[in-house]
């Protein structure tokens, strides 16, 4: 004669019949995340009694206050003694590394050049050890592309940008280049303070003091000169801070 198998009907029973507990945790918790995240129960509200969720989900006391002890480790929810669980207001949010920069404050602009100079000097030297003829190959045309908008009057911010972007790509590290991506093309100052370049171009003798700073960065990198890659490019950001600096002071 043979015996029935034992019933595979889903996860509410365990070893020996047992409720899978944990699972009724979570699906009871999930919703009540959901009735929250949804506004559905506002901070302040106080959510059912034991009780009423019990007979709500189809669930015991003991998986409710499991539940219940989920939101509260989430600083979703708070018990209050005698009165029951409140949803509380969620936690202001930090702001996006990066996304409170002010372009148009000099400080800001000046906090960033420091952290530059911190990781792009470092970005050249790697770049003067790592180089390929690939990496060359981009370099040079980053360079000419910014000393033709130079020539030509053109703006020089995105070719700027893309000039020390292509530098941390040749580290052959790609966090250095994810580095400033995430910062985004406002890491050049003039570009930021000066969104209307067209109209508003940076002054020639600073343009062409940009561009010799470049050449050294450039044409020491070729030359698989680290110490002579590091140096020029912790010269081109601390003349750019000391630069900001000044403005600042007027």
């Amino acid at each position: 004669m043979n015996t029935p198998a034992p019933s595979q009907s889903g996860p509410q029973s365990g070893p020996q019949g047992r409720p899978r507990s944990g699972t009724l945790v979570a699906r009871v918790a999930a919703a009540l995340r959901a009735d929250i995240v949804a506004g559905t129960v506002q901070p302040g509200d106080r959510l059912p009694s034991e009780g009423q969720l019990t007979q709500a989900h189809g669930v015991s006391r003991t998986v409710v206050r499991e539940a219940i002890a989920a939101l509260r480790s989430e600083g979703l929810v708070e018990a209050r003694q005698g009165a029951g669980v409140f949803v509380l207001a969620p936690e202001p949010q930090a702001p996006p590394p990066f996304r409170n920069l002010d372009p148009q404050r000099i400080s800001s602009t000046i906090e960033l050049l420091e952290l530059r100079t911190a990781v792009e000097v470092e970005a050249a030297g790697l770049a003067a050890q790592r180089h390929t003829p690939a990496g060359d190959e981009a370099i040079l045309q980053a360079n000419a592309r910014f000393q033709a908008c130079v020539a030509d009057g053109e703006p020089t911010g995105d070719a700027d940008y893309h000039l020390h972007l292509v530098i941390a790509e040749m580290t052959g590290n790609p966090r250095f280049g994810e580095f400033l991506q995430v910062i985004g093309p406002g890491i050049i100052p003039r570009r930021a303070l000066r969104p209307d370049e067209a109209a508003d171009p940076a002054p020639k003798g600073y343009l062409e003091q940009i561009r010799a700073e470049h050449d050294r960065i450039v044409a020491a990198i070729l030359d698989s000169d680290e110490i002579a890659a590091r140096e020029a490019m912790r010269v081109h950001l601390k003349g750019s801070q000391t630069r900001y600096r000044s403005l600042l002071r007027q």
